[in-house]
């Protein structure tokens, strides 16, 4: 039997979110009721909720920064318990059989992972995501949150920390590596934690010196003004690894100068609009311009282990449902030190 619970939907693409009532399906064999404590306001929320990267299925219930605890399990689950803490991120399902499932890089599915919301599960229904006050996932796509990690915190871990976490370790960042991230905002302060945990050489590259004391504070070593010409002549085939979070276009010339030989620019920032590259940027230096999404379930729990073992948390701004509205609109202003997150008790 279903159940209908409370939740924040946009109704429409461009329309405000508002609070309604929405569908969860019955606790099956492998599925945890989790009753959600906080969600994290993630940019790609607004891209989806706004069309920015393609229609979107409305009603759209936000949200896949999940934390919570579980309330209810199936007769089939193994691995949770009623009384665990929680966390969902960006999908709760795959086809589980082609060879990146089988790989645990569940993200890159061939037949597509089931996106968390703005997504048909399985059997067609639509999805609804963490902008609500409970969830019913399977126990496969849920990951366990350490003790050592508060729920509020961990939230935005689920996509900001697995998104910075997975490309920092596939290109090897730790100690010898000179490592920049591009941006600190939800994602770039938590890749600035990261690879400083990592053992890296951390250098922030912003638009502005203003958060400077922030990111030398978060871990990182040199910070530097994007809006001074000066930087990329300084900068100049420094960086081992660079790492991008930003959602506008890049000048990605004039970043890939920043590299050394066999250095790479990693996106995970996603820009509505086409961006452009004259391919000598790449060929003089043998760079690599790559993309990274999110991670898979393992190393999501890799990820939220590595955290607790290093004390690292989301910075966050904590709001009421109510504000989800004007949350948006503060983050299109980068008005957010550095993550919001939704208090769902007061959904």
């Amino acid at each position: 039997m279903t159940t209908n619970v409370s939740a924040y939907a946009a109704p429409a693409a461009n329309a405000p979110l508002e609070r309604t009532t929405i569908p969860r399906r019955a606790v099956g064999e492998h599925d945890v009721l989790i009753e959600i404590r906080y969600a994290g306001i993630c940019h790609s929320d607004i891209h989806q909720a706004r069309d920015g990267w393609g229609e979107g299925i409305f009603p759209m219930v936000p949200g896949h920064e999940i934390a919570g605890i579980v309330t209810e399990v199936g007769e089939g689950v193994t691995k949770y318990k009623a009384g665990d803490r929680v966390g969902v991120g960006c999908f709760v399902d795959s086809c589980r059989q082609c060879e990146y499932c089988r790989q645990g890089l569940e993200q890159y599915c061939v037949e597509g992972m089931t996106g968390t919301y703005n997504a048909l599960d399985r059997s067609g229904e639509p999805t609804y995501g963490g902008y609500s006050t409970h969830i019913v996932v399977d126990e496969n796509y849920t990951v366990r949150i350490p003790d050592g990690l508060a729920l509020d915190v961990a939230a935005p871990l689920l996509c900001a920390g697995i998104t910075l976490y997975s490309p920092l370790v596939h290109w090897k960042a730790g100690p010898g590596k000179n490592v920049a991230i591009v941006g600190l905002g939800g994602l770039g302060h938590m890749g600035v934690k990261i690879a400083h945990a990592l053992g890296a050489e951390v250098t922030v590259l912003s638009q502005t010196l203003r958060k400077q004391d922030d990111g030398l504070a978060m871990g990182a070593d040199h910070f530097y003004a994007t809006s001074d010409p000066e930087t990329f002549d300084k900068l100049a085939g420094t960086f081992d690894l660079i790492v991008s979070t930003v959602s506008a276009p890049l000048d990605l010339g004039a970043y890939l100068s920043l590299l050394k030989t066999d250095g790479a620019l990693v996106n995970v920032g996603a820009p509505e609009e086409p961006v452009s590259l004259n391919l000598f940027s790449v060929i003089g230096g043998r760079k690599t311009l790559a993309g990274s999404m999110i991670g898979g379930i393992a190393e999501t729990q890799e990820m939220l282990d590595f955290c607790a073992e290093h004390n690292l948390g989301a910075e966050i701004e904590l709001i009421r449902a109510d504000q989800i509205n004007e949350a948006y609109e503060r983050v299109l202003k980068s008005d957010v030190r550095y993550r919001f997150v939704i208090d769902t008790a007061t959904i």
